[in-house]
């Protein structure tokens, strides 16, 4: 038998060597391509992870600032109001005469307020504007409702400008004021003028100033003795079941 002499042996070899190193490289390539990519998904989950946490800690400072309670007591001195001048107890709602949860309240939950709290004496209503800008017809019913309080029927005015949410066009105001008995040249005159447009404005600013971004929003607190300022105390937001208020009244009715 004849073997390869040393020199072939040491040729074949080193013809073997390459092709054997490129098989190597290839299979590296690829698995770095492979951690690469898997670096690159890993990469997107964190980022996908950091969203998320971004916006739940957002939904948590929007809440924090939802919930929160004027520092400073509110003048309610300027409002409308009802109930007994005395009361202890004051419920102030901001609101929009076009507001849907703002009607609902009004037609459904306030009525059995007035009769439990308000006519009572145990509580003082306070009721300021807070027309919101995607509503074109309310700043205007706004002011429908504060020229009637000229003529004395800002209430009757407020209640049917609500029990009519749908027939709130400027043109259809004066006929509303004609329904109440008022006088309907100075209504007119009245809401043309823009008479009450800066109170109205005023209203809104401070709702802007005590953190309020929706309607209906309700502040509940003690009425300070002297200057009548309300110390709020509770923060209600949207058409609130009637028990929610009940329980907030009761429990500032039997503070010392």
């Amino acid at each position: 038998m004849r073997f390869p002499s040393a020199s072939a042996a040491v040729a074949v070899v080193m013809c073997l060597v390459p092709s054997v190193s490129r098989g190597q490289t290839s299979a590296t390539d690829d698995q770095m391509r492979r951690d690469i990519e898997a670096l690159k998904e890993g990469q997107k989950a964190i980022q996908k992870d950091l969203e998320e946490i971004k916006r739940l800690l957002q939904g948590l400072q929007g809440r924090a600032a939802a919930d929160a309670l004027p520092k400073e007591p509110l003048s309610i001195a300027q409002e409308p109001t009802k109930g007994d001048r005395n009361a202890r107890v004051a419920l102030i709602e901001f609101s929009d005469y076009q507001c849907p949860f703002c009607g609902k309240y009004a037609k459904e939950i306030m009525p059995q307020l007035q009769d439990e709290y308000v006519k009572t004496g145990k509580v003082k209503y306070v009721f300021q504007d807070m027309p919101l800008d995607f509503h074109k017809n309310a700043f205007k019913a706004a002011e429908a409702a504060h020229c009637a309080g000229d003529q004395g029927k800002f209430w009757e005015m407020h209640d049917l400008l609500f029990q009519n949410q749908t027939a709130l066009d400027p043109e259809q105001l004066p006929a509303h004021a004609k329904s109440l008995g008022l006088s309907e040249s100075a209504f007119s005159q009245c809401l043309e003028s823009g008479k009450f447009a800066a109170q109205i404005r005023q209203d809104i600013a401070q709702a802007g100033t005590v953190g309020i971004t929706g309607t209906p929003t309700f502040f509940i607190g003690l009425v300070q003795p002297g200057d009548g300022r309300v110390k709020v105390m509770k923060k209600l937001v949207g058409a609130k079941p009637y028990a929610e208020f009940k329980s907030a009244f009761d429990s500032l009715l039997t503070t010392p």
